[in-house]
Formats: C-alpha cells, sequence, structure tokens
C-alpha cells in the first residue's frame, strides 16, 4: 500500500465488527513500506484501537506483512474472542464519537478543518474531520 499516491480505506470500514481497523491495515502495510506519505501510524485513533485488541503497532504492521485481509480477520477475530458484541459497540462509538478534547488538539482541529473547508461547521468529530480532507483530496485528484 502506497499512501503517498493514494488514501487508505475509511475509518468507518469494518471489519469483525471493528471500525478503523481496515484503514489500520492500510497504514500499517504502508509504514512496513515507508510509504505513508503524510499519514501517521499510530494515529490517536489507531492506538485507541490497538488498546482494545491488546496488540501494539509493531505487531500489527508485522501481522499485515504476512497476512492476507481475510487472514487479518482471522488473527483480529482471536484477538477479539473475549470481547462482547457490546465491547465493540463501545469502542466504535467512542472513536466515531471522538472530538477534540483539549484546547490544543481543538485549535489544531478548526485550523484543519478552515483550511479544508471553512464553511463545514457540520464537522465536529476526528473521524468527520478524516473523511472530509480525504474527499477534499479526491476531488482535486479528478
Amino acid at each position: 500500500m502506497n499512501l503517498v499516491e493514494s488514501i487508505p480505506r475509511s475509518p468507518k470500514i469494518m471489519m469483525r465488527d471493528l471500525v478503523m481497523v481496515p484503514r489500520m491495515i492500510d497504514k500499517a502495510r504502508a509504514y512496513n513500506l515507508n510509504t505513508l506519505g503524510e499519514y501517521i501510524f499510530p494515529c490517536p485513533l489507531d492506538k485507541i484501537m490497538l488498546e482494545f485488541l491488546g496488540t501494539n503497532h509493531r505487531e500489527f504492521s508485522y501481522q499485515t506483512q504476512n497476512l492476507s485481509d481475510k487472514e487479518m480477520s482471522l488473527w483480529i477475530e482471536e484477538k477479539c474472542s473475549h470481547r462482547s458484541k457490546g465491547d465493540k459497540d463501545r469502542i466504535n462509538k467512542k472513536l466515531l464519537d471522538r472530538k477534540p478534547d483539549t484546547k490544543e488538539s481543538l485549535s489544531r482541529f478548526k485550523e484543519i478543518q478552515n483550511k479544508l473547508n471553512p464553511t463545514a461547521h457540520n464537522i465536529t468529530t476526528w473521524i468527520e474531520l478524516i473523511e472530509l480532507e480525504e474527499s477534499e483530496t479526491l476531488s482535486k485528484s479528478k
């Protein structure tokens, strides 16, 4: 995966009922190839999911080197074998609803948002901002 030339999957795409995982796979593969571009792995949202999975970015990225998406799905299922549907729903909500939580992060959030689209006042979560940024990137590349 080359994230210098493309974008990772949407943070809302699920694998084994978990958001962020397919995106993390894309970013980890780019991390392994040193083709992350401006992306960050692990970003703060990745770290939340990695903790939920009981792993770290090194183990996760190592697995992505050797496993297909289907095999990664089975590995994720194994990592979550002790987790309930409610646990998964709560972590998904935590990630999807995550907003800037400090003055510094709010300032950075607003700065990025204003560069992308100053009229997009309905954007309040990090995942919404990621999707706005990537939709802007896609529209510029066409």
